[in-house]
């Protein structure tokens, strides 16, 4: 396979259509139900081709899961100091990223997450992105002369507790903002690293 360490920056129209086949997705998701949605249909009502659906996203699952946000955390974590604790690490790495972090409207990530979470093959997909955002937390903090188990319990730890302040809000009505929720979970584990 080939390896490039090539990145392409997103255009603002591609920012804009993804975003836009987001919303759309989101909403016909919401509406008739994640099977009952054809890309077709999120295509034709978001006014674009069904090639231009699969420029931006490889999958149906990728339109509700993909958020892009990987490569930020990972170079937040990577700019904080090495000498700290790898939690301590991973918190301060992921609060700098959530300030920089262009969020899409809550509700709308509230619906995703709350399609994602009530769907089998979705929590899966959940799941392995989740994976893919430890194994790039490990690299970075390993890549620093970390030790490799702790940094595998440090991102494990940090992303649980993200996990569990994403679904608690998700499924509260509480207009309370995401970020608030995320940072009291990164409170709590900083608290029990000390």
């Amino acid at each position: 396979m080939l390896v490039t360490n090539i990145i392409v920056v997103p255009t603002p129209k591609t920012i804009r259509t993804r975003a836009l086949l987001q919303e759309t997705a989101t909403r016909l998701f919401a509406e008739q139900g994640y099977d009952a949605t054809t890309v077709d249909q999120i295509a034709r009502t978001a006014g674009v081709s069904h090639m231009t659906f699969f420029r931006h996203f490889a999958t149906k699952d990728a339109v509700i899961l993909d958020d892009g946000f990987d490569p930020t955390i990972a170079a937040a974590v990577a700019a904080t100091p090495s000498t700290l604790p790898p939690a301590t690490r991973v918190c301060t790495g992921l609060r700098a990223a959530l300030a920089r972090i262009e969020l899409p409207d809550q509700e709308l990530v509230r619906q995703r997450v709350r399609i994602a979470s009530q769907h089998p093959a979705l929590r899966i997909g959940m799941y392995a992105n989740t994976e893919a955002t430890r194994e790039a937390l490990v690299a970075v903090l390993v890549e620093d002369g970390g030790e490799e188990f702790a940094a595998r319990v440090a991102a494990a730890a940090v992303l649980a507790a993200l996990t569990v302040a994403l679904q608690e809000w998700c499924q509260s009505d509480d207009e309370l903002p995401m970020s608030t929720c995320l940072n009291a979970a990164l409170a709590v584990v900083e608290g029990a690293g000390s």
